[in-house]
């Protein structure tokens, strides 16, 4: 306990250690956040979810704090609702109701668009829904804009949920003579010939008139303007908001980081431990066995695990910690053992009538701890890049949100080449963030615990 209380206060003067502890520790509290407030069932539930559940999601927007690291003014998502109209006098939607007879109702709902932006949005939508027995409303639609002008757009007959796909509709690109709908009912007319479309700020409408045909029928409607940025992390190709797998990739990768460098070290330790110990044909047969799976490469073993049985992260990490167990660390701490095992207090514990076990885990194995602890510490990000290396090549676990699996969509869908650079860069920085703050800590417990490096 001394050594470990000695090593803890050498490791506050390194301001490289403190700077790598800060960067551990916040993945940490990352990682207790994560499983907290999202727990592991709803967030496998988002991750897997359809469009039906990010229906009110952009597609490939970026993320919404870009806007102020550049200087932008890009438009989030809009959404309006127009069932949240009695939400108070302040509210972005009104909805009116006349009966124009016993049987004939007519609805209005006017959706006020507060458009400021400097871009135009992604899509526009209308998520529809009537409450009727046997005879459908009929429902029309009306965009006004700032400047006066009215432009009809469409007449549907909704079913109980109906979607009305404004970006979409080809009898309204027609009327707008081309131009798409999004772009056109935000544009300002007044753009000189030849220079770049912009927005006309102010406040757009949208009017909705339904006529129902019985009495106890209703409608309402939601109007969502699909924004180029979203959220802290913005979303993916299925309108996925990624902040799910960037903050569930943190616990993932720990936990898989952190249980095979356990798994391999301290189960690598023991069996060298009991090799050097009873030796014989012991040791021989361990020394071989760890030289045959020297020989064999690990990653085209995961790969064909993966390929051919399961991708399972937890299949992949018990092949991981058994490949790892007659590593090249077996020989390095058989040579350490070979010394420990001549050192008097050994000695000593035999006269008295130590048991084989005893010395070799309370005497054996305690001595070279130290030694141990900066390799654990460097081998945990290099078991997280393993995983996500796996991910990246298509082999990662289908059900998990992690950081390779997002780097694997990226490069599927290719971010890069159309420009989605924060899809690819932001968990590609967390996992650097990862490695440097364990190599960091690792480096610098080398140096404490290993004479030779400590006036360096």
């Amino acid at each position: 306990m001394r050594i470990f209380q000695s090593a803890l206060r050498e490791l506050v003067r390194y301001p490289g250690a403190l700077f790598g502890i800060f960067l551990i520790l916040s993945l940490v509290v990352i990682s207790l956040y994560t499983v907290v407030s999202l727990p592991y069932a709803e967030a496998i539930n988002l991750w897997r979810g359809g469009e039906s559940v990010w229906q009110e999601s952009p597609r490939l927007a970026m993320p919404s704090w870009l806007n102020a690291i550049r200087g932008t003014n890009l438009p989030p998502t809009i959404a309006l609702d127009s069932g949240d109209a009695e939400s108070g006098p302040d509210a972005n939607v009104t909805k009116t109701v006349e009966a124009l007879s016993e049987e004939i109702t007519q609805v209005d709902i006017t959706f006020d668009v507060d458009y400021t932006y400097s871009g135009f949005p992604q899509e526009l939508t209308i998520f529809i829904r009537a409450d009727y027995e046997a005879k459908r409303p009929h429902v029309s639609f009306v965009w006004l804009t700032p400047d006066g002008r009215e432009i009809r757009m469409s007449e549907v007959t909704p079913n109980a949920n109906e979607t009305y796909r404004i970006s979409q509709d080809d009898r309204l690109l027609r009327r707008l003579r081309g131009e798409v709908p999004e772009r056109a009912l935000f544009a300002d007319p007044n753009v000189a010939e030849g220079e770049e479309a912009r927005p006309l700020h102010g406040t757009h409408q949208l009017q909705m008139t339904a006529i129902l045909f019985e009495p106890d029928a209703d409608v309402d409607a939601k109007f969502v303007a699909y924004g180029q940025v979203h959220g802290w992390a913005g979303t993916d190709h299925r309108r996925r908001d990624m902040t799910i797998a960037l903050l569930w990739g943190t616990p993932i990768a720990l936990a898989f980081g952190l249980l095979a460098a356990v798994g391999s070290t301290v189960t690598t330790m023991i069996i060298a431990a009991i090799g050097v110990w009873f030796g014989g044909w012991v040791d021989a047969a361990i020394q071989r066995i760890t030289e045959v799976n020297l020989i064999l490469p690990v990653l085209p073993i995961l790969i064909m695990i993966g390929t051919f049985y399961s991708r399972s992260i937890w299949m992949m990490l018990g092949a991981v910690i058994i490949l790892g167990i007659f590593s090249a660390g077996i020989k390095t701490y058989r040579a350490i053992f070979l010394q420990v095992k001549e050192s008097p207090y050994i000695e000593a514990a035999q006269a008295y009538g130590a048991g084989n076990m005893r010395i070799v885990f309370l005497y054996m194995i305690p001595r070279i701890v130290p030694i141990l602890i900066p390799q654990f510490v460097v081998l945990i990000p290099s078991f997280v890049f393993l995983e996500a290396t796996l991910a990246v090549l298509g082999l990662g676990d289908p059900v998990l949100p992690t950081w390779g699996k997002v780097l694997n969509d990226a490069r599927y869908n290719g971010a890069l080449y159309h420009g989605y650079y924060y899809w690819m860069l932001q968990p590609a920085a967390l996992l650097m963030v990862t490695g440097l703050g364990f190599a960091m800590v690792g480096f610098t417990l080398d140096r404490i615990f290993n004479p030779r490096l400590r006036g360096l």
